[in-house]
């Protein structure tokens, strides 16, 4: 940071005013780098949440996808599978966390029509449908939430960045030059009286 470190009062009010604005930036940005720290270990711990329950219900699906397979043969399951309609019930909007634009996902599951034969299939492919698409709904969140924490650690690590900046940088040096400036002043004007005083006292002697 350039700063005019000449000894003047004009100096000194510029500097003054620039460390009264640095320091409470720099409260503004510790308390978003909190904030922000804050919401991150939220999503992070709903994250390690859903894994664990995705984790289960991918186990649960291919059980339930062998089950209909051995009932029905590979042949008969992948055209099920192969049948059912694409799901467009995804909605994506975006909201504002502190300056960090987050994806915010909708899902509205749409009603289970039928989409392959039942005579070639038992209630076991219906099961490895419902599976899967428990499967899907947690990958939806999953998804969410780690975007999210993604683009909020990258926004709280900016802020850290500018936080420790003015903490370690900016305030030190415009303290460090309130400080010359105002001692260089002040002597200043210790001369400055001194010499008055010379002054007054060679006139009075006249």
């Amino acid at each position: 940071m350039d700063i005019n470190n000449t000894p003047t009062k004009g100096n000194l009010m510029q500097i003054k005013k620039t460390l009264a604005l640095s320091r409470n930036g720099y409260q503004l940005m510790d308390r978003k780098r909190i904030i922000l720290m804050n919401e991150l270990v939220t999503l992070l711990s709903r994250a390690s949440g859903l894994q664990d329950d995705l984790k289960e219900a991918y186990a649960i699906a291919y059980q339930k996808l062998a089950i209909a397979a051995y009932e029905n043969g590979m042949l008969s399951t992948h055209e099920a599978a192969t049948n059912v309609d694409p799901d467009d019930g995804v909605k994506l909007r975006v909201r504002s966390v502190m300056g960090s634009e987050v994806p915010e996902v909708s899902y509205t599951a749409r009603a289970m029509k039928p989409a392959y034969s039942f005579y070639d299939n038992t209630v076991a492919t219906d099961e490895a449908r419902l599976a899967f698409r428990k499967v899907k709904e947690l990958l939806i969140q999953i998804a969410e939430v780690e975007n999210a924490a993604y683009r909020l650690a990258n926004n709280m690590q900016k802020t850290q960045k500018r936080v420790n900046a003015l903490q370690n940088v900016t305030i030190p040096q415009l303290e460090d030059a309130n400080k010359s400036i105002s001692s260089a002043l002040e002597e200043k004007e210790r001369e400055e009286f001194t010499r008055l005083k010379v002054v007054k006292r060679i006139l009075n002697s006249k």
